[in-house]
Parts: C-alpha cells; sequence; structure tokens
C-alpha cells in the first residue's frame, strides 16, 4: 500500500469563476435542497452552504417583488444561478474605482440587463456592480451564489439616473 502526502491547503487552487458556476449549476439541480429552503412572503430568506475550494455559497429565496438594490462583492468572483422562478439583473459594463470616492457619473451605454429564468445563471470578476431582482408579483424565485474568496466585504450603492453614490460599506460580522 502506498500512502500519498497530504496536499499543503496553500497548493490547492482556488476556485475560478467557471468552478463556481459548475458549483451552483450542480448544487441548483439538487431538487430535494432547493425544496428544503424555508421560503417568506416578506423578505428574502437564506442557508449558508459549503462551497468549492474555501468558497463562500448560499441558497437564496426571493419572495415576489424583492431585490437586492445596486451592490458589488469587493474583491471576491462569483457566480449565481436561478434554480426556481426568475431573477432580473441590472449591472454595468464598467469597471469602477475601487477605493476613494462617493459619487460618480455613469457615462451612456454602461447598464447591462439580463433576465435569468430557472436553469440560467452567469458568473462575474472583481468589483462587479450590479442589482437583482424578483419582478414577479406573484412567484417565489430561489438562486444559489457562490463567491471567492469568501465576501470580505459589499458595497452598498443607492442610483439616481447616471449618479451612482457609495452609501455604506459592509463586513462579514454586520451580517451575523
Amino acid at each position: 500500500m502506498s500512502v500519498s502526502p497530504a496536499v499543503p491547503a496553500a497548493a490547492v487552487a482556488a476556485p475560478t469563476q467557471a468552478d463556481l458556476l459548475d458549483f451552483v449549476r450542480r448544487t441548483a439541480a439538487d431538487a430535494e435542497l432547493i425544496a428544503s429552503l424555508p421560503l417568506d412572503p416578506e423578505g428574502r430568506t437564506w442557508v449558508h452552504l459549503e462551497g468549492p475550494g474555501g468558497s463562500e455559497a448560499w441558497l437564496i429565496g426571493w419572495p415576489p417583488g424583492s431585490g437586492t438594490g445596486w451592490h458589488d462583492h469587493a474583491d471576491s468572483v462569483g457566480a449565481f444561478l436561478t434554480a426556481r422562478g426568475e431573477l432580473k439583473e441590472y449591472s454595468l459594463a464598467a469597471r469602477l474605482p475601487t477605493d476613494g470616492w462617493k459619487t460618480l457619473e455613469l457615462t451612456e451605454g454602461v447598464d447591462r440587463e439580463r433576465t435569468l429564468p430557472a436553469g440560467r445563471g452567469r458568473s462575474f470578476g472583481r468589483h462587479h456592480v450590479h442589482e437583482v431582482l424578483n419582478e414577479s408579483t406573484e412567484e417565489h424565485a430561489i438562486s444559489v451564489h457562490a463567491y471567492y474568496p469568501p465576501l470580505p466585504r459589499i458595497r452598498r450603492y443607492s442610483r439616481s439616473g447616471q449618479v451612482l453614490r457609495l452609501e455604506q460599506v459592509e463586513r462579514p460580522e454586520d451580517w451575523q
């Protein structure tokens, strides 16, 4: 019998955007897991999941009309996929400065819109600014999300026309 030495944690490659997207696809296909999420008619619900390679993952329930507001995930890459229902993502196709600003005027043509019915998802890079909504007036949506590295912070924004304003920075201890 041969014994292989343990691989040090530092030698394990960090999950890529493609790895995270594969994980959310496989997880969303687990009908029993999706059905197990408690749904609240008033607010979003979530369950923490074990993501690949030390990533942070979540199963999220979206009541009709709910959304995230404009935000980014700072230095994390991520992926999400709609497991049930339909979500809409509005995003900016622009790289924003990472720090040192409170208000930015966005140029024309940076807005993107994507409809994500059940089975559709996407991955994104660092500093991806977006908002995700369940625009249905009747049906809950459920999605699976994964981020690497685990979320160091989330920056929340308000938007009025082409003006984006940094409103607050949340850290993991704020979500406990």
